[in-house]
């Protein structure tokens, strides 16, 4: 039901220039618990429990280095996927989308909110393919939203990219709804990489992959 026609242009093309820093996968993980975003104890959520973990991405803008490093590492994620635009999910997705489109030449969509409903604001032609970009994923409520706003301005969305997937719902929903999701991370990866360096006990891990599976 999300395959529509189109003959919209693919961008692949390299980085306009090499800014990137050389940091893959379990060196991007250590680097965010260096900083700070991703933090372990007993955190309070919206529905009254607690989470083990506590993701905060808003720090990488601090550190520019690290930031382009991920935005890189979610383009090449997602690069092999057809999209001829990308939108970041407000708000702390924008400048990853931003990075991405300045690196890549990429146009992006970028939405402004009008009372309860975002809008885009930039032209684009009708079932135009927009790349979803987005932070954290749990229930893939905010990127539902998101999509939304898009398809109301006549753009077609088939896939979303994430730094982090929280593990709790959130591709299954997506999915479900016939869109792929490319997550650079998941908390079961991170959690694993960690424990690996000893930078958390066994018991930490152990707490918190039993959260994912509540």
């Amino acid at each position: 039901m999300r395959k529509n026609a189109h003959s919209s242009p693919v961008y692949k093309k390299g980085p306009i220039r090499d800014t990137r820093e050389c940091m893959h996968g379990k060196a991007l993980i250590l680097k965010l618990f260096e900083i700070g975003a991703v933090r372990f104890g007993s955190f309070p959520l919206k529905n009254g429990s607690t989470s083990p973990i506590y993701i905060d991405l808003k720090l990488i803008f601090s550190h520019p280095k690290l930031f382009i490093a991920l935005a890189e590492a979610l383009h090449a994620q997602v690069k092999n996927s057809s999209f001829a635009l990308v939108c970041g999910a407000p708000y702390t997705a924008l400048p990853l989308a931003t990075a991405i489109s300045i690196q890549h030449a990429i146009p992006m969509v970028l939405l402004h909110k009008d009372k309860s409903e975002y809008q885009a604001l930039e032209a684009h032609r009708p079932k135009q393919l927009c790349l979803v970009v987005e932070d954290v994923i749990s229930s893939g409520q905010s990127v539902l939203q998101t999509i939304a706003s898009l398809e109301r301005e006549g753009l077609s969305v088939e896939h979303i990219g994430v730094l982090i997937d929280r593990e709790q719902g959130g591709r299954k929903r997506l999915e479900g709804l016939g869109y792929q999701l490319h997550a650079l991370f998941t908390i079961s990866a991170i959690v694993e990489a960690l424990l690996a360096e000893a930078l958390i006990d066994p018991t930490t891990a152990a707490t918190v992959l039993a959260f994912l599976k509540e």
